[in-house]
């Protein structure tokens, strides 16, 4: 009994100790790229009153999903090299990167790029985000299959992914101070929205370099008993995942439930970006709400969103269950946008409608991004998150640019909603269809 006293001292001291020095960090990098990837939301209406007529909402949908096709490009790719090179290395590479191009932005229209049309510089520039920052979710990801157990991964990746919400919560009042206060050298404020928050990805790219260690083994700062634990741990756990198939990189592209999870991302990106990149806009155009009421409306929802996505990922994790806790999220998410699209003329109703939105949405992240993990191990579950992620994330090209042109044709955002809830609720029917997971037995 007192070993085994010892064990559970060692294992709690070895998950806390983890847990403190990485997920804080990981998820400040991750409002910091989701912050660079999505403000365009918050700055595009200031943007269209700079640049005329025609930089519509079609122009803005088009070149909010164009990230996307640069984040597929290079996705895969990057997934496989945090999982064989390094992952310290390459996040640092992509922040600097990302950082750049996301500062450059604000330069749209200006000399530096006058010998590009608006839209042409526009939609390059978002390619080349794309480009740049392809790979850091799903590489974070992988990275975290190389710290925590199946059985905690639910809960810690939902304290990776609050990152989403979070993001939000602070981009849309920052951007919008920023875009309201900031005029600087007569440059308009939408402008140093990009600059101001694209300037500390590149700082914390250079810290990211010697601040993260890559895999256990190389953690000076964990004391040797919680090293050996951790290691053992996630040695028995290859093992037991090895015996089922081995690390074979391929066996990712013939198991059907990857196939499965990819279809579900797509279908819920494109309703979920859709919603995120128009949010600020749909608010924006409810009459006689101050300035203040827009912002607590637009920001209200992912506040929301943080509790119930870190209580979805702690029950997963307590009841070893994944199915149920990703399909039954999706499907109330579906209704709520179909509350709000009822009710698009009602800024009561609507606005309840966006909440409870966000309330249901984000919380099936963790235990969807369990699943990749469950069967597949090292480089075939780093291909698996690198195509469901790659694939999914193509809905964020889909999603935006559907609800721009429908907003375009119809003068209003009730069809781009319809059209953002019945892509949420196909997600969640394939959901049902996931096969659920159990840690995998110990071969004997």
């Amino acid at each position: 009994m007192p070993a085994d006293k010892d064990v559970d001292s060692v294992s709690a001291r070895a998950r806390r100790r983890i847990s403190r020095r990485l997920l804080p960090y990981l998820l400040f990098l991750y409002v910091l790229a989701f912050l660079d990837r999505t403000n365009l939301g918050v700055a595009s209406s200031s943007m269209q009153k700079t640049f005329g007529v025609t930089f519509t909402e079609a122009v803005i949908g088009l070149g909010a999903g164009i990230f996307f096709l640069g984040y597929f490009i290079l996705e895969i790719p990057g997934t496989l090299i945090v999982e064989r090179w390094s992952a310290r290395k390459w996040l640092a590479r992509i922040m600097v990167t990302w950082g750049i191009i996301a500062s450059l932005m604000g330069f749209i229209g200006l000399p530096l790029f006058k010998a590009f049309h608006i839209e042409s510089q526009f939609y390059s520039l978002r390619f080349m985000l794309g480009l740049a920052e392809a790979g850091f979710f799903p590489g974070a990801i992988v990275y975290l299959s190389h710290w925590f157990r199946y059985e905690d991964r639910a809960r810690t990746k939902s304290l990776f992914l609050v990152g989403i919400p979070l993001a939000t919560i602070v981009a849309t009042p920052l951007s919008k101070w920023i875009i309201h206060s900031v005029s600087w050298q007569g440059l308009e404020g939408w402008r140093w929205v990009f600059i101001l928050e694209g300037l500390p990805s590149i700082v914390f790219g250079i810290v990211t370099w010697f601040y993260l260690t890559d895999r256990p083994e190389e953690a000076k700062w964990l004391p040797e008993d919680e090293k050996a634990w951790i290691v053992g741990e996630l040695a028995k756990e290859h093992h037991a995942k090895a015996s089922l198939g081995g690390d074979v990189i391929l066996n990712a592209l013939k198991n059907r439930q990857v196939w499965l999870l990819a279809s579900i991302y797509f279908l819920e990106i494109t309703g979920m970006y859709g919603f995120t990149f128009f949010l600020p806009s749909i608010v924006e155009r409810m009459k006689g709400l101050s300035v203040v009421a827009q912002t607590t409306i637009a920001t209200l929802p992912y506040v929301l969103g943080v509790f119930t996505m870190l209580l979805n990922g702690w029950h997963s994790d307590r009841t070893l269950e994944r199915r149920w806790h990703t399909a039954i999220p999706l499907i109330l998410a579906a209704g709520s946008l179909a509350l709000t699209a009822a009710f698009a003329d009602s800024v009561v109703m609507a606005s309840v409608g966006m909440c409870l939105f966000g309330v249901t949405l984000f919380a099936y992240l963790p235990a969807f991004w369990t699943h990749p993990n469950a069967r597949l191990t090292a480089s075939s579950a780093a291909l698996a998150i690198g195509l469901i992620n790659s694939v999914g994330n193509l809905g964020g090209y889909l999603g935006p640019m559907i609800v721009g042109k429908l907003k375009s044709q119809s003068g209003n955002y009730t069809s781009g909603l319809w059209f953002m809830a019945i892509s949420t609720l196909a997600a969640g029917l394939l959901a049902c269809l996931l096969t659920d997971t159990k840690k995998p037995a110990e071969p004997t």
